[in-house]
């Protein structure tokens, strides 16, 4: 997904312009949203409406269904966070931003004296032609980005989404040399940035979880698109421990980072099934795993040193998840064993 602002003062053509950067958009064959930002009070139906007396009895949020649907939220939300849910609502292209000047997305300008670091182009919207539009729409597509903190390009140099923006701005970086980031989070409403492998193990565990589960019964045929809502309301606590991992018998060569990761995914694995309190030490081995598939191998869990017994529902999401977590490492030899031990420090 790639986002352009079009911001300027009052009456410079910032609606006309953004109509035309839509339809040219759309023209293209992409898929596009917009956003539209005003000092106003903006409502989306009328007076003694049905949805009308809904929020004025109190409703927070009122959705309108017909030939269309829409959102009535009784509150300002913050910019990212709606780029958020249109990533959730639609597989969308380019979002186009009328207002909201004060954020950091590139920005065409209507209008010389809102010129800041973002502009990437200053426009005249009431001279413009055809001709200028196309051509105001190829920089769109060059220099548009994604929401900035999901930007990552680690094989450029650069792990910084702010200054990673910058670079696409001023032309230096592409969208296709950034990582391919397959999955994104949002904590308490705000957009958490996640690198290529935090968003691979994301994906690759998520995935291992939902391959035991018979989708059939759901009028699931094929997975598109995953959406998780976790509504957490405990405190959390962060958890540490040591994690040792073999492959084939041979140690794996993990960062603190990775053993982070995979340390506290296998602890609240183990939690999950709650065999006891005070977990000091978890091992796992995963054997008779063929042509990397755990369907028909065999694991066995330990909690401080006692034998752990798991029905075979249980067993499944255990292999899928940990051989998921694993293989998210990008291991290159084929997987034949697997032994993890995790200690609590």
């Amino acid at each position: 997904m790639k986002i352009v602002s079009i911001v300027g003062r009052k009456n410079t053509g910032k609606t006309s312009l953004t109509v035309k950067v839509i339809e040219e958009l759309s023209k293209r064959g992409y898929n596009v949203a917009s956003i539209k930002h005003s000092h106003h009070t903006m409502e989306m139906d009328k007076e003694n409406t049905d949805t009308w007396k809904h929020k004025q009895a109190g409703s927070n949020v009122v959705v309108g269904i017909g030939s269309t649907t829409f959102f009535n939220v009784r509150k300002e939300m913050d910019l990212n966070r709606l780029l958020f849910l249109i990533k959730y609502m639609d597989d969308i292209d380019f979002v186009v931003i009328e207002g909201f000047k004060k954020y950091n997305y590139p920005k065409i300008i209507t209008s010389p004296d809102v010129r800041d670091d973002y502009t990437i182009k200053e426009v005249d919207s009431f001279t413009i032609d055809q001709k200028g539009v196309e051509e105001l729409v190829d920089l769109i597509e060059e220099r548009g980005h994604d929401i900035v903190d999901t930007l990552f390009a680690n094989n450029c140099g650069f792990n910084n989404g702010e200054v990673i923006a910058s670079e696409i701005r001023a032309g230096n970086l592409t969208v296709n040399d950034l990582d391919k980031i397959h999955s994104y989070m949002s904590i308490d409403d705000h957009v958490v940035g996640l690198n290529r492998f935090v968003s691979d193990y994301l994906k690759q565990t998520v995935l291992g979880v939902i391959s035991t589960l018979n989708l059939d019964d759901y009028d699931v045929d094929e997975i598109k698109k995953i959406e998780l809502l976790i509504p957490e309301k405990s405190q959390m606590k962060k958890s540490e421990g040591k994690t040792t991992v073999l492959i084939n018998d041979k140690p794996l060569k993990i960062n603190r980072f990775t053993n982070d990761i995979i340390t506290n995914s296998i602890k609240a694995m183990v939690n999950s099934l709650k065999t006891e309190d005070n977990l000091k030490t978890i091992d796992i081995e995963i054997s008779d795993i063929k042509d990397n598939k755990v369907v028909d191998s065999e694991i066995t869990l330990k909690t401080n040193n006692h034998p752990v017994e798991i029905n075979e529902f249980s067993c499944g999401i255990l292999k899928e998840t940990i051989f998921a977590i694993i293989s998210s490492v990008k291991i290159d030899d084929e997987i034949n064993n697997l032994k993890i031990k995790v200690e609590e420090r």
